[in-house]
């Protein structure tokens, strides 16, 4: 089939439909972000580069074909944290295990590791609640946090309540920041985290509640995030904030998503 001086197949309805599926999945990862604006303005600036190729305007066409080459290296520094994350989904979707009798391993070890040392952060947030001190808890869920780890000062230590209550007291140099818990250990304190700052977040929000959103999105680990003016926990994961989160409902959360994966990998 020819329109004007394009001649169009089935191929190329295929490709263009792929491609759009394509633009709107990197549209909804950017979608609320500075970063969407850019990404529009790209396109577009692509689009009129295909519309003045196919008119045949030389000079046009080769200023804009340098500027594409140029951009794209610029958009893989702009998107690195979308890109990480489009990535972080498909690893989810093709991570699988063959062998069951190795599967039931995999969950009974890793649920032991996760769910060892829960109820001392459960007791320690109570107390840190009641104080009205602020804390921060990244927990690990299958995602490598050592360049957030490696951003605070490094402690390897054993999850205990006194310890995290010790850490947190306003009067401790490790009080601001994130701790790190990987595989039931006190990896460091005083972490940087990334901070969301896309349009869907509340303006109302403090930077703590923003850090646990924001590392949220880029890691699968779960958040622990308390008020220093009110006291109320909250928890983030997946990028979603669970505020006023009640002390006797935060372990079971903590645990059902903690061991969410696991379980269906060993289905």
């Amino acid at each position: 089939m020819r329109v004007g001086f394009l001649n169009i197949n089935w191929a190329d309805i295929l490709d263009v439909f792929l491609v759009s599926v394509l633009l709107y999945q990197v549209y909804t990862l950017v979608r609320g972000s500075i970063a969407s604006r850019v990404f529009l303005g790209y396109l577009f600036v692509y689009v009129f580069y295909l519309v003045v190729k196919g008119l045949g305007l030389g000079l046009l066409t080769a200023i804009l074909q340098y500027f594409m080459g140029v951009g794209a290296v610029a958009l893989i520094v702009i998107f690195q944290q979308e890109i990480r994350r489009f990535l972080l989904i498909i690893g989810k979707s093709t991570i699988h295990t063959n062998n069951g009798f190795l599967k039931k391993i995999l969950r009974n070890s890793i649920l032991d590791i996760k769910a060892k040392n829960l109820m001392e952060v459960v007791d320690a947030s109570k107390t840190i609640a009641a104080n009205f001190t602020g804390a921060l808890i990244v927990v690990n869920k299958r995602d490598d946090l050592s360049k957030y780890v490696e951003t605070g000062e490094l402690l390897d230590a054993r999850v205990s309540k006194p310890l995290l209550v010790s850490l947190f007291n306003q009067y401790s140099e490790l009080h601001d920041g994130a701790i790190v818990i990987v595989d039931g250990r006190i990896k460091a304190a005083r972490c940087v985290l990334p901070v969301a700052d896309g349009v869907d977040v509340p303006s109302s929000l403090g930077f703590r509640h923003r850090a646990a959103m924001g590392m949220s999105e880029a890691t699968d680990a779960v958040v622990i995030v308390i008020s220093e003016q009110t006291g109320r926990i909250s928890v983030a994961v997946e990028g979603e904030l669970h505020s006023n989160i009640p002390i006797s409902e935060l372990q079971n959360r903590l645990e059902e998503y903690l061991s969410s994966d696991v379980q269906r990998m060993a289905k």
